[in-house]
Protein backbone atom coordinates (compact mmCIF):
# COMPACT_ATOMS: atom_id res chain seq x y z
CA UNK A 1 0.00 0.00 0.00
CA UNK A 2 1.41 3.39 -0.99
CA UNK A 3 2.07 5.99 1.69
CA UNK A 4 -0.57 8.72 1.93
CA UNK A 5 1.70 11.75 1.50
CA UNK A 6 -1.14 14.21 2.12
CA UNK A 7 -1.85 12.60 5.50
CA UNK A 8 1.86 12.72 6.39
CA UNK A 9 2.01 16.41 5.45
CA UNK A 10 -1.07 17.15 7.60
CA UNK A 11 0.50 15.33 10.55
CA UNK A 12 3.76 17.24 10.13
CA UNK A 13 1.85 20.52 9.93
CA UNK A 14 -0.04 19.69 13.14
CA UNK A 15 3.18 18.82 14.97
CA UNK A 16 4.82 22.03 13.82
CA UNK A 17 1.80 24.05 14.97
CA UNK A 18 1.84 22.36 18.36
CA UNK A 19 5.53 23.07 18.82
CA UNK A 20 4.98 26.73 17.98
CA UNK A 21 2.14 26.97 20.48
CA UNK A 22 4.29 25.48 23.25
CA UNK A 23 7.09 27.93 22.44
CA UNK A 24 4.75 30.93 22.64
CA UNK A 25 3.19 30.10 26.01
CA UNK A 26 5.16 30.69 29.19
CA UNK A 27 4.80 28.99 32.55
CA UNK A 28 6.96 30.14 35.48
CA UNK A 29 9.68 27.84 36.74
CA UNK A 30 9.63 26.87 40.44
CA UNK A 31 11.07 29.74 42.47
CA UNK A 32 11.42 33.36 41.40
CA UNK A 33 11.07 34.50 37.79
CA UNK A 34 11.30 38.04 36.44
CA UNK A 35 9.19 39.23 33.52
CA UNK A 36 8.08 42.43 31.84
CA UNK A 37 4.58 42.95 30.45
CA UNK A 38 4.74 44.57 27.01
CA UNK A 39 2.01 46.19 24.88
CA UNK A 40 -0.01 43.69 22.84
CA UNK A 41 0.63 44.25 19.16
CA UNK A 42 -2.91 43.26 18.18
CA UNK A 43 -4.63 45.51 20.75
CA UNK A 44 -2.30 48.26 21.90
CA UNK A 45 -4.93 49.76 24.19
CA UNK A 46 -5.02 46.74 26.50
CA UNK A 47 -2.35 44.02 26.96
CA UNK A 48 -4.71 41.68 28.84
CA UNK A 49 -6.53 39.08 26.72
CA UNK A 50 -9.44 37.35 28.47
CA UNK A 51 -10.25 33.89 27.12
CA UNK A 52 -12.76 31.29 28.26
CA UNK A 53 -12.13 27.54 28.23
CA UNK A 54 -14.02 24.32 28.80
CA UNK A 55 -11.54 22.14 30.69
CA UNK A 56 -11.58 18.37 30.39
CA UNK A 57 -14.73 18.18 28.30
CA UNK A 58 -14.49 14.65 26.95
CA UNK A 59 -10.80 14.55 27.96
CA UNK A 60 -10.07 17.66 25.89
CA UNK A 61 -9.87 21.39 26.53
CA UNK A 62 -11.85 23.69 24.25
CA UNK A 63 -11.81 27.42 23.72
CA UNK A 64 -15.33 28.66 24.31
CA UNK A 65 -16.81 30.75 21.45
CA UNK A 66 -18.09 33.23 24.05
CA UNK A 67 -14.50 34.47 24.05
CA UNK A 68 -15.38 36.14 20.75
CA UNK A 69 -19.04 36.86 21.54
CA UNK A 70 -20.38 33.79 19.71
CA UNK A 71 -22.94 31.16 20.69
CA UNK A 72 -21.69 28.22 22.76
CA UNK A 73 -23.90 25.10 23.05
CA UNK A 74 -22.31 24.16 26.38
CA UNK A 75 -23.19 27.57 27.83
CA UNK A 76 -26.72 27.24 26.49
CA UNK A 77 -27.01 23.86 28.18
CA UNK A 78 -25.66 25.29 31.44
CA UNK A 79 -28.30 28.00 31.39
CA UNK A 80 -30.97 25.38 30.74
CA UNK A 81 -29.85 23.37 33.77
CA UNK A 82 -29.63 26.40 36.04
CA UNK A 83 -33.15 27.44 35.08
CA UNK A 84 -34.62 24.00 35.82
CA UNK A 85 -35.40 24.72 39.45
CA UNK A 86 -33.50 21.59 40.54
CA UNK A 87 -30.57 22.36 42.89
CA UNK A 88 -28.43 19.44 41.65
CA UNK A 89 -28.89 20.48 38.04
CA UNK A 90 -28.09 24.10 38.95
CA UNK A 91 -24.81 22.94 40.53
CA UNK A 92 -23.97 20.85 37.47
CA UNK A 93 -24.75 23.77 35.16
CA UNK A 94 -22.55 26.07 37.24
CA UNK A 95 -19.71 23.57 37.24
CA UNK A 96 -19.82 23.17 33.47
CA UNK A 97 -19.59 26.89 32.72
CA UNK A 98 -16.40 27.95 30.89
CA UNK A 99 -13.61 29.29 33.06
CA UNK A 100 -11.78 32.52 32.31
CA UNK A 101 -8.03 32.55 31.88
CA UNK A 102 -6.21 35.78 31.13
CA UNK A 103 -3.10 36.06 28.98
CA UNK A 104 -0.61 38.88 28.68
CA UNK A 105 2.43 39.30 26.40
CA UNK A 106 5.75 39.35 28.27
CA UNK A 107 9.48 39.36 27.88
CA UNK A 108 11.17 36.89 30.22
CA UNK A 109 14.26 38.43 31.77
CA UNK A 110 17.37 36.57 30.68
CA UNK A 111 15.49 35.18 27.67
CA UNK A 112 14.62 38.39 25.82
CA UNK A 113 16.21 37.09 22.61
CA UNK A 114 13.50 34.39 22.47
CA UNK A 115 10.91 37.09 21.81
CA UNK A 116 7.50 37.76 23.29
CA UNK A 117 5.73 34.93 25.09
CA UNK A 118 2.26 34.76 26.65
CA UNK A 119 1.76 34.27 30.36
CA UNK A 120 -1.59 32.79 31.39
CA UNK A 121 -3.02 33.16 34.88
CA UNK A 122 -6.21 32.98 36.91
CA UNK A 123 -8.49 35.50 38.55
CA UNK A 124 -6.37 36.27 41.63
CA UNK A 125 -3.19 37.21 39.75
CA UNK A 126 -5.27 39.16 37.21
CA UNK A 127 -6.90 41.22 39.97
CA UNK A 128 -3.55 41.93 41.58
CA UNK A 129 -2.03 43.14 38.31
CA UNK A 130 -5.02 45.39 37.58
CA UNK A 131 -4.72 46.74 41.12
CA UNK A 132 -1.13 47.83 40.47
CA UNK A 133 -2.04 49.45 37.16
CA UNK A 134 -4.91 51.44 38.68
CA UNK A 135 -2.69 52.57 41.57
CA UNK A 136 -1.32 56.04 40.70
CA UNK A 137 1.94 55.15 42.46
CA UNK A 138 2.57 52.49 39.79
CA UNK A 139 0.49 53.32 36.70
CA UNK A 140 1.04 51.57 33.39
CA UNK A 141 3.59 48.92 34.29
CA UNK A 142 3.62 47.77 30.63
CA UNK A 143 4.93 51.11 29.32
CA UNK A 144 8.02 50.39 27.16
CA UNK A 145 10.08 53.17 28.76
CA UNK A 146 8.36 53.93 32.08
CA UNK A 147 7.13 50.50 33.13
CA UNK A 148 8.26 48.06 35.79
CA UNK A 149 9.35 44.44 35.95
CA UNK A 150 7.38 41.80 37.85
CA UNK A 151 8.81 39.08 40.06
CA UNK A 152 6.69 35.95 39.71
CA UNK A 153 7.25 33.35 42.41
CA UNK A 154 5.88 29.92 41.64
CA UNK A 155 5.48 27.14 44.20
CA UNK A 156 4.50 23.75 42.72
CA UNK A 157 1.92 21.49 44.32
CA UNK A 158 3.36 19.72 47.35
CA UNK A 159 1.14 16.65 47.19
CA UNK A 160 -2.34 15.25 46.55
CA UNK A 161 -5.09 17.75 47.25
CA UNK A 162 -2.61 20.65 47.18
CA UNK A 163 -2.63 23.35 44.53
CA UNK A 164 0.34 25.22 43.05
CA UNK A 165 0.75 28.81 44.21
CA UNK A 166 1.72 31.91 42.26
CA UNK A 167 2.59 35.22 43.91
CA UNK A 168 3.68 38.44 42.23
CA UNK A 169 5.66 41.50 43.26
CA UNK A 170 5.98 44.56 41.04
CA UNK A 171 9.47 46.01 41.37
CA UNK A 172 9.61 49.64 42.54
CA UNK A 173 12.17 50.88 40.01
CA UNK A 174 11.08 52.22 36.63
CA UNK A 175 13.13 50.69 33.82
CA UNK A 176 12.99 50.52 30.03
CA UNK A 177 11.56 47.37 28.48
CA UNK A 178 14.91 46.73 26.78
CA UNK A 179 17.95 48.58 25.54
CA UNK A 180 18.45 46.14 22.67
CA UNK A 181 16.96 47.63 19.49
CA UNK A 182 16.45 44.21 17.92
CA UNK A 183 14.52 42.96 20.94
CA UNK A 184 12.44 46.15 21.01
CA UNK A 185 11.62 45.82 17.32
CA UNK A 186 10.66 42.18 17.71
CA UNK A 187 8.54 42.88 20.80
CA UNK A 188 6.65 45.66 19.04
CA UNK A 189 6.08 44.10 15.63
CA UNK A 190 6.60 40.35 15.73
CA UNK A 191 4.09 39.01 18.25
CA UNK A 192 1.88 36.00 17.72
CA UNK A 193 -1.87 36.46 17.80
CA UNK A 194 -3.55 34.41 20.53
CA UNK A 195 -6.45 33.73 18.18
CA UNK A 196 -3.98 31.78 16.04
CA UNK A 197 -2.63 29.85 19.03
CA UNK A 198 -6.00 28.80 20.48
CA UNK A 199 -8.31 27.60 17.72
CA UNK A 200 -12.02 28.08 18.25
CA UNK A 201 -14.14 24.92 17.74
CA UNK A 202 -17.36 25.09 15.77
CA UNK A 203 -20.78 25.05 17.41
CA UNK A 204 -21.38 21.48 16.20
CA UNK A 205 -18.00 20.25 17.47
CA UNK A 206 -18.77 21.54 20.94
CA UNK A 207 -22.27 20.08 20.83
CA UNK A 208 -20.84 16.64 19.99
CA UNK A 209 -18.22 16.96 22.75
CA UNK A 210 -20.93 17.88 25.24
CA UNK A 211 -23.07 14.90 24.30
CA UNK A 212 -20.06 12.56 24.61
CA UNK A 213 -19.20 14.06 28.02
CA UNK A 214 -22.75 13.48 29.27
CA UNK A 215 -22.75 9.94 27.87
CA UNK A 216 -19.22 8.62 28.49
CA UNK A 217 -20.17 5.05 27.54
CA UNK A 218 -21.39 6.02 24.09
CA UNK A 219 -17.92 6.41 22.56
CA UNK A 220 -14.98 8.76 22.38
CA UNK A 221 -15.31 12.50 22.15
CA UNK A 222 -14.82 14.40 18.93
CA UNK A 223 -11.46 14.96 17.34
CA UNK A 224 -9.28 17.53 19.08
CA UNK A 225 -9.86 21.07 17.91
CA UNK A 226 -6.28 22.13 18.69
CA UNK A 227 -7.55 24.23 21.59
CA UNK A 228 -5.56 22.75 24.44
CA UNK A 229 -3.79 24.88 27.02
CA UNK A 230 -0.42 23.98 28.46
CA UNK A 231 -1.62 24.53 32.03
CA UNK A 232 -2.76 21.69 34.24
CA UNK A 233 -6.52 22.36 34.52
CA UNK A 234 -8.73 21.22 37.32
CA UNK A 235 -10.51 18.10 36.22
CA UNK A 236 -14.22 18.61 35.72
CA UNK A 237 -15.40 15.16 34.81
CA UNK A 238 -19.04 14.29 34.54
CA UNK A 239 -20.41 13.06 37.87
CA UNK A 240 -20.88 9.30 38.02
CA UNK A 241 -24.22 8.32 36.57
CA UNK A 242 -24.90 11.70 34.99
CA UNK A 243 -25.87 9.89 31.77
CA UNK A 244 -28.56 8.08 33.75
CA UNK A 245 -30.24 11.23 35.06
CA UNK A 246 -33.43 11.47 33.04
CA UNK A 247 -33.93 15.18 33.65
CA UNK A 248 -30.45 16.08 32.36
CA UNK A 249 -30.90 13.93 29.27
CA UNK A 250 -34.32 15.46 28.70
CA UNK A 251 -32.86 18.95 29.00
CA UNK A 252 -30.27 18.13 26.34
CA UNK A 253 -32.89 16.67 24.00
CA UNK A 254 -35.24 19.59 24.52
CA UNK A 255 -32.53 22.14 23.84
CA UNK A 256 -30.90 20.55 20.79
CA UNK A 257 -33.16 17.88 19.32
CA UNK A 258 -36.66 19.34 19.37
Amino acid sequence: MAIDLDAIRRKLSNLQTQTGRQDNLWKPEPGKNQVRIVPYQHNKENPFIEMYFHYDLGKKNYLSPITHGKADPVVEFCEKLKASGNSDEWKLGKKMEPKMRTYVPILVRGQESEGVKFWGFGKQVYQELLGFITDPDYGDISDPMGGRDIVVEFTPSEGPGQFPKTTIRVKPNVTPMTEDKNVAEQAANNQSNLDDIFKEPSYDELKEALEAWLNPDSGDATTSTDARTTEEPKEEKAPAGVNKVDDVGAAFDELFND
